[in-house]
């Protein structure tokens, strides 16, 4: 065994033999993989081993793709047989909100090549002659949907690894993992150490106790799941074909052929948590005892779609463990606090994705960062807050609710609150409906009396709709008062701290005291991997606000540059809370609190001042997401509720009152102005989000040569602002965009109801050169096509007036 390595990859199932493969594919060859016990034993071996390209998140869509595709390359490649079957996969809808899904999945398709149509119902009877598709209201077929042999897949990426020249080390459990001075690890093992740059944790079940090992915990938890096989079903035995799988996700199953009988799974409501302290290490290839009575319900829907399963006889039941996150997703990437140790843990589709995660980790440890932006699968996205009670409730949640819509601008209610802020509960009292940021609660918006205080859901426009309209007009006729609290913050000190924040970020930092700035932090690749306001309190002190629920992936960049001795960082989100107070009435709302001269003249935009408001001593920055004149007003959280008691007091005697972040989300919509996520991505180069002017190339910056070798590309993507022919839905982000002879040219980045503006905007991009200002395009809202015009500026404001006024 070797004692030295590029990686060791902890974990022999479906995605640590994927890593691996993909490692080595990638030019690391001197790479291990450790498994405590069998390749495949967990939960690989059990899996229905379903496999379908499509999924609501286009960049996930793409990998999924690429996994499909790259099993038959595998074949070809080892000689190892994955046990392809892929007869298509047909998709049901029973409801008005799946075909919403649908046909928007469809239209995605169609940005991107993808084999994925609506099909009529004599088609669909002619695929699959044993489903009743009566109630059904739209039907899409996949070709290329089907299943892989879960073992089979398995050893074509560990013998496609071992070819490159990989080694796998079987019956070898990792026993320790222990963090060297230089960055580096050592693995212990029964049979030796291994010094490595890299430790991989792909340990699926027992993902929680090699992390463990590192000192880290994740939230993660195992449950029960079950599926069944029939005995052999006489109208398939007589088919000569293999029928397409159905999903039919209203129903709450899956089924597929199997043999010649029916494989049928469920998500039960009545779910069943398993090994919730720990996962046995002598656990293996172990099964539980069938407990089918708990999928019942599930299973006699199965049953009505398909008569024929009826009759069949139950041939074998598979009960094992899945291990799942608090929102199914993979926990994906480095981890933030530690060097060179990167996390795969807690996939539910992994036969759909394993191909796509393994290049993406590979990506990721050898060149620096992955080429799709993948927020939603960073393990970032979560924080110490993730403890086991929200992970219990809302793995529950997801279990029981598997295949329930995640419909846009969802916020779903299980194991929170979390992390409250000291003006939590005077929000509630006053109707506030909340939302979760990084695991804080903040107000989405404020019902009146008389209103409900529970928001509904769908593809269409909600009952919050008029509400938020209600929220934007009044800040952008009078002002109103929105809790910033969440947006992250930070301090940095030192006689070093400029030259720190000068080697970090793209921009120059304000040399005047007062002063602020904007800035990009640059990524690997040369894309825009955050967005920043830098504001000089001091000679030697700096405030830095950023996205909220970025805070610890932006972390892995502010390690990247070495603090200068004597100079400190620290996060203030926790123990600063905030209020933007904007619109045309805003400085005299704040007048009548403070005898600060608040006049253009003496406190232009974006200047900064240290002063006391009702009382209270704030930092006031001029600037505002909405795009109208405006101050973020920061102070010690203890004194947040006196602050924002004074605030919505003079409010009231000037029109203003109570905002929350969906009206924000208009605002800065109709301003144009981009958000971290959604326009500002890794996967966009700064002359593409039109940051590049903020680039000052005459200094060093962290990952400027990556940000030199494309500055002067030309821009592939532009980024635009539709006007969008909407009546009962709005473009949320995602959605394609078309010419109107149905060519596909881009995708929808942000989209709101412009309140004040009275239109359906849209921000997105489309390909450099296929469309300008006053062109017509369609965005497919709802799968449908919407007529759409390119704007050539912003519809509010676009001269800043108001903002600097």
């Amino acid at each position: 065994m070797r004692t030295h390595a590029q990686a060791v990859v902890i974990g022999g199932g479906l995605i640590g033999c994927s890593i691996l493969y993909h490692l080595a594919k990638f030019g690391w060859t001197d790479v291990v993989l450790l498994e405590r016990s069998e390749l495949t034993s967990g939960s690989t071996w059990h899996a229905a081993a379903n496999i379908h390209g499509l999924h609501d998140s286009t960049n996930i869509s793409r990998l999924q793709h690429y996994t499909m595709a790259l099993y038959k390359e595998l074949e070809a490649e080892t000689g190892q047989g994955c046990g392809i079957f892929q007869p298509g996969s047909l998709y049901l809808a029973q409801t008005e909100a799946r075909e919403h899904q649908l046909r928007l999945q469809e239209a995605k398709a169609r940005r991107y090549k993808m084999n994925f149509y609506e099909v009529g119902r004599d088609e669909a009877e002619r695929l699959h002659p044993l489903v009743d598709f009566d109630g059904i209201r739209c039907i899409m077929y996949e070709p290329e949907g089907g299943n892989v042999d879960p073992s089979g897949v398995t050893a074509a990426y560990a013998a496609g690894a071992r070819q490159r020249g990989a080694e796998i080390h079987r019956f070898t459990p990792a026993t320790a993992t222990e963090a060297q001075a230089d960055g580096s690890w050592i693995v212990r093992t029964p049979k030796g150490d291994i010094r490595t740059q890299w430790v991989v944790n792909a340990a699926g079940l027992w993902g929680r106790e090699v992390a463990a090992m590192a000192g880290l915990q994740l939230p993660l938890i195992p449950t029960e799941h079950q599926y069944f096989v029939t005995e052999t079903i006489p109208e398939i035995a007589s088919m000569g074909r293999r029928l397409p799988s159905v999903a039919d996700r209203d129903g709450e199953y899956y089924l597929r052929q199997e043999g010649l009988g029916l494989l049928i799974g469920a998500y039960e409501h009545n779910m069943k948590f398993w090994a919730e302290d720990g996962t046995p290490m002598d656990f293996g290839h172990e099964l539980f005892p069938d407990d089918l009575d708990r999928i019942e319900e599930n299973m006699m829907r199965a049953i009505q779609r398909v008569p024929a399963a009826a009759a069949a006889g139950v041939k074998k039941v598979i009960n094992g463990p899945m291990i799942w996150s608090p929102d199914s997703a993979v926990l994906f990437g480095p981890v933030p606090e530690l060097s060179n140790y990167f996390c795969c843990n807690g996939i539910i589709p992994g036969f759909s994705q394993s191909g796509g995660m393994g290049k993406l980790a590979a990506e990721w440890m050898i060149e620096g960062e992955p080429s799709l932006d993948m927020f939603g699968w960073d393990m970032a996205r979560f924080g110490q807050w993730a403890g086991k009670a929200f992970t219990r409730a809302r793995v529950q949640d997801q279990y029981s609710h598997r295949f329930k819509i995640h419909f846009p601008n969802e916020e779903r209610a299980a194991g929170r609150p979390v992390r409250t802020r000291p003006v939590y509960e005077m929000q509630k009292e006053m109707g506030a409906v909340f939302g979760l940021n990084f695991g804080w609660e903040h107000p989405l918006w404020f019902a009146a009396e008389g209103e409900p205080r529970e928001e509904t859901i769908g593809f269409t426009r909600q009952n919050w709709w008029a509400p938020v309209g209600r929220e934007a007009r009044m800040l952008r006729e009078h002002a109103g008062i929105i809790d910033i609290s969440n947006f992250a913050k930070y301090e940095v000190k030192g006689p070093d701290a400029e030259a720190w924040l000068n080697a970090l970020f793209a921009n120059r930092m304000p040399i005047k005291v007062g002063n602020s700035c904007l800035t990009p932090l640059i990524g690997k690749r040369g894309g825009i991997a955050g967005d920043f306001t830098v504001t000089r309190l001091a000679e030697d002190g700096f405030m830095v606000i950023g996205s909220g629920m970025a805070e610890r992936f932006h972390q892995r960049f502010f390690k990247s540059v070495p603090l200068p001795a004597g100079t400190t960082f620290r996060s203030r989100t926790e123990d600063l809370g905030g209020f933007n107070v904007a619109g045309p009435k805003s400085r005299e709302l704040l007048q009548r609190l403070t005898n600060d001269d608040l006049s253009n003249e003496a406190f232009p935009f974006m200047r900064s001042r240290q002063i006391t408001v009702a009382g209270v001593d704030v930092v006031a920055l001029r600037v505002s997401f909405t795009g109208d004149l405006g101050w973020e007003l920061h102070c010690k959280a203890a004194d947040q509720v006196e602050l924002y008691r004074a605030l919505l007091k003079a409010g009231a005697e000037v029109g203003a009152g109570p905002v929350g972040s969906r009206a924000l989300m208009s605002l800065r919509v109709e301003k144009g102005y981009g958000s971290w996520s959604r326009e500002y991505s890794p996967e966009y180069w700064p002359q593409e989000v039109k940051l590049d002017r903020l680039i000052k190339t005459d200094k060093q910056f962290l990952n400027r040569d990556a940000y030199l070798a494309v500055a002067d590309k030309p821009a592939r993507d532009e980024l635009i602002m539709l006007s969008v022919s909407a009546k009962d839905a709005d473009a949320t982000g995602g959605e394609p965009i078309f010419l109107p002879d149905g060519t596909p040219i881009g995708q929808v980045s942000s989209g709101a109801y412009g309140y004040f503006v009275a239109q359906s905007l849209a921000m997105g991009y489309v390909k450099a050169g296929t469309a300008k200002a006053g062109d017509k395009v369609t965005v497919a809202i709802l799968g449908r096509p919407h007529d759409a015009v390119l704007l050539a500026h912003p519809p509010f404001d676009p001269e800043g007036k108001r903002l600097r006024s």
